[in-house]
């Protein structure tokens, strides 16, 4: 029993900072990468590793498409959220919402929509972050 205390203790002390060091987020949503042949996707596959994070741009004046949001890797565009799946994305953007991106998955295929799958995410601010 003593033993369960001093744990209980030592974990209210050390809490607050490891509260401090996780990040929380909302999934928006986790889609495959469209265009991925089309783009440096395919040349820097080998380099890619899940959890890597994405650039979300969004092209309101892509001919294709208005609600556009280009896809990018460490500078390299290389692909779009699917059409599809896009309108949420492009709404949050354009209204100066802050996003997050990473890859969640990356799988071998000659299949390029199976290639790599992506998540959307919407970073939580905790009481003491808020500006």
């Amino acid at each position: 029993m003593l033993r369960l205390f001093l744990f209980l203790l030592a974990l209210g002390v050390w809490a607050p900072s490891l509260h401090a060091q996780v990040a929380a987020h909302i999934l928006l949503q986790d889609s495959p990468l469209a265009g991925f042949q089309y783009h440096a996707g395919k040349a820097l596959w080998p380099q890619m590793r899940v959890g890597d994070a994405l650039a979300l741009i969004r092209e309101p004046d892509n001919a294709f498409d208005a609600n556009a949001v280009r896809i990018e890797w460490q500078g390299h565009k290389i692909g779009y959220v699917p059409r599809r799946d896009n309108a949420d994305a492009a709404r949050f953007l354009d209204r100066g919402q802050a996003l997050a991106a990473r890859i969640s998955r990356l799988a071998e295929g000659r299949d390029p929509w199976s290639r790599i799958r992506f998540e959307i995410l919407i970073p939580l601010q905790s009481p003491g972050q808020a500006e």
